[in-house]
């Protein structure tokens, strides 16, 4: 396997044991195990502190004095159906969770608002593989959709969601499934970006920026359709624009 497409000088280390490749950052991990991207682990140190429901379960564990988000990844579509947590191994570069954490290490690198990456597993089995990725869970924080169902938030909070989407823009950084789920809210209004799976960072150009709002406005207007209860309407989506443009 060669690594060196994927290795952050000074941030990750590696771990290779037969079909296993892990990449984990040591400076938060005492003493690391691939057995930290197993669910069952964790369950058996007591160390679960909660879950989330999407295509799979999302856990959410307690390392010493951090809280981390477990995942695994899912297809998602028709395709899932069948093959739900398989993939074509090509390299070890182009496996979602390798190329999930190196944009987050890039992202933190950066200063954007992202979870702090902590690390990825890859399991080979013949011309397939599944995967798995550790990361630092955002603190007293919930996604957007959860805040508008019980209540309404500020038009400067929705400009302050545009100009934090603008931020990422800026830098390139194209969110291949940029929803209302996938933007948190912190107790002190900080606006934060999750979930990168097939992300990328690309030169700045207005056809893919412009594709990734439309597809966040497609969100909203999805979840109003659904919901009882959601509190958006045009007007904050146009201050969303309005600080997206600022």
């Amino acid at each position: 396997m060669n690594l060196s497409a994927i290795v952050k000088p000074c941030k990750l280390k590696i771990y290779q044991q037969d079909n296993i490749f892990c990449q984990y950052n040591d400076s938060l991990i005492d003493e690391f195990s691939p057995k930290m991207f197993s669910p069952r682990w964790w369950q058996q140190q007591n160390a679960i502190v909660g879950s989330a429901q999407g295509r799979g379960t999302t856990w959410f564990v307690e390392y010493n004095t951090q809280q981390w988000v477990l995942r695994h990844y899912y297809r998602g579509g028709f395709i899932g159906r069948l093959i739900k947590d398989s993939y074509i191994f090509q390299s070890i570069a182009k496996t979602r969770s390798a190329q999930e954490l190196s944009l987050l290490v890039t992202m933190h690198q950066q200063g954007l608002p992202v979870p702090r990456p902590i690390g990825c597993k890859v399991v080979r089995s013949g011309l397939i593989y599944r995967a798995d990725l550790l990361t630092q869970r955002i603190e007293n924080a919930q996604d957007l959709v959860d805040i508008l169902e019980k209540q309404v938030i500020s038009a400067q909070l929705w400009q302050k969601i545009g100009k934090t989407i603008q931020q990422f823009h800026q830098q390139g950084i194209y969110h291949h499934d940029l929803n209302a789920h996938n933007i948190l809210i912190d107790d002190h209004e900080k606006v934060w970006l999750i979930d990168f799976d097939r992300g990328q960072q690309k030169q700045p150009a207005s056809s893919w920026q412009q594709a990734n709002m439309a597809r966040l406005l497609r969100s909203f207007n999805k979840e109003r359709s659904k919901l009882v209860i959601f509190n958006w309407q045009a007007e904050n989506w146009q201050s969303l624009l309005d600080g997206y443009q600022s």
